[in-house]
């Protein structure tokens, strides 16, 4: 006899009316949000503090200035040029703001371009983050690497440089931090922390369920971390589902399940509709929607094979549609990224230990190399049309294996296609 492992919802009734509650909240949000958008392009001024994310330098008819990144007090990301090069990423401004109807509430939701005024560059002090990124920045020689390893530990912007050469890599994915990097500091955390609790429990209390109280230290340092690094979208999905995800384990719930992918998802959205316009959190719940698919039909295959060939080889080519609707650099080299990825799982815990113990910069050589592998790349966006099919088969997918082998057969010859014509 099978013993099954309760669902999420019962039936469809008690699913239908989550989502009805859900989207109640969410319009209720997007309602909140409109006004407060309106309230804000309506405005001739308007004045905030805000700190400076990155720090782009332009040239333009003779002209040289910055674009600064920037995030509000309240939370809202956007740009604005400055005439001189003196501002740095880190500092906290004051800034007017001229607001217009040229910015769009999507835009509003997400980052948007608005023309400032820096009225005053407010005194701070090192903050532990400042502290932290100086520690990397020592063991540093190469400005190159330095910016990775900010990219990867501290969710810090890439310089245009670095990303293009990563985008010739195909492994944007590997440096912009999302559930990828958050399983694996989970598995860090998690496999240490039970090591030091195991002996006591085992010793006092022998009675505690170490996946509760193990979990629960886990969960709260990863939560710490989300904030460190200030809630990136694709790190605020992935917290999301490790959190129900552990949850549902301690329940004895069915976890690996689309349902419980797509009640991530409309929570999330509920409670922050800017969510709505992040590209870097729609192209996560992909990702895990895609995982899901792989491993829905790869039932009975061995763990080994699925953690070292399917996962890996089966996303990249899965995703290479989706991830090519917005950006259409190709490359050979790109071939490289299920490796890589392999390779990254490793890679990530030691160089967290390398730069603890102050030799960050042993791999440098290595990485500066692979990064120079690619020079140069082609331009090939998948066409809309194209990609509205393909997500239609990717959602019939979830009940239909003819329509797996459909979808990923289409993947797999737009992968041919691309790399030949790279």
């Amino acid at each position: 006899m099978v013993i099954e492992k309760p669902v999420l919802f019962q039936d469809r009734r008690e699913w239908g009316y989550f989502v009805l509650l859900v989207l109640l909240l969410l319009s209720i949000r997007l309602f909140l949000s409109y006004q407060s958008y309106k309230d804000f392009v309506g405005k001739p001024l308007y004045y905030t503090t805000a700190t400076i994310l990155n720090t782009y330098p332009k040239k333009r008819n003779g002209r040289v200035y910055s674009v600064l990144k920037l995030r509000s007090q309240a939370g809202s990301v956007f740009f604005t040029s400055v005439n001189n090069m003196k501002y740095r990423r880190g500092e906290r401004v004051r800034l007017a703001l001229y607001p217009s109807s040229r910015i769009g509430f999507l835009d509003y939701l997400g980052s948007f371009y608005i023309k400032s005024r820096i009225t005053q560059v407010l005194p701070s002090s090192p903050a532990t983050k400042q502290l932290l990124e100086q520690k990397v920045a020592d063991q540093h020689e190469d400005v190159m690497m330095d910016s990775f390893y900010q990219a990867i530990f501290f969710a810090s912007p890439l310089p245009q440089a670095l990303r293009e050469k990563i985008s010739l890599l195909g492994v944007s994915h590997l440096v912009a931090l999302s559930g990828f990097h958050l399983g694996i500091l989970w598995s860090l955390v998690y496999g240490v922390l039970l090591l030091l609790y195991r002996p006591l429990q085992q010793r006092y209390f022998p009675y505690r369920f170490s996946l509760l109280d193990v979990g629960l230290a886990t969960v709260l340092g990863l939560g710490l971390y989300l904030w460190f690094v200030a809630f990136p979208p694709s790190l605020v999905r992935s917290y999301a589902m490790v959190l129900v995800g552990w949850i549902v384990i301690l329940l004895g719930m069915e976890l690996l399940s689309f349902t419980f992918l797509t009640t991530i998802v409309l929570a999330l959205l509920a409670l922050s509709p800017a969510l709505l316009a992040s590209l870097g959190f729609w192209l996560s719940v992909a990702g895990v929607f895609y995982i899901f698919l792989l491993l829905q039909y790869t039932k009975g295959v061995h763990k080994a094979i699925i953690s070292l060939l399917v996962i890996p080889f089966g996303i990249f080519v899965l995703m290479l549609p989706v991830v090519h609707t917005v950006f259409g650099v190709t490359t050979p080299y790109q071939l490289l990224s299920p490796l890589l990825s392999i390779l990254f799982i490793p890679f990530y815990p030691l160089v967290i230990v390398l730069h603890l113990l102050g030799v960050g910069n042993l791999l440098d050589g290595s990485l500066l190399w692979l990064f120079d592998l690619a020079q140069a790349g082609t331009e090939r966006l998948m066409p809309l049309w194209a990609t509205v099919v393909y997500v239609g088969l990717s959602v019939a997918a979830v009940w239909s294996r003819m329509a797996f082998a459909l979808l990923f057969g289409a993947a797999l010859l737009y992968a041919g296609y691309l790399f030949a014509c790279a």
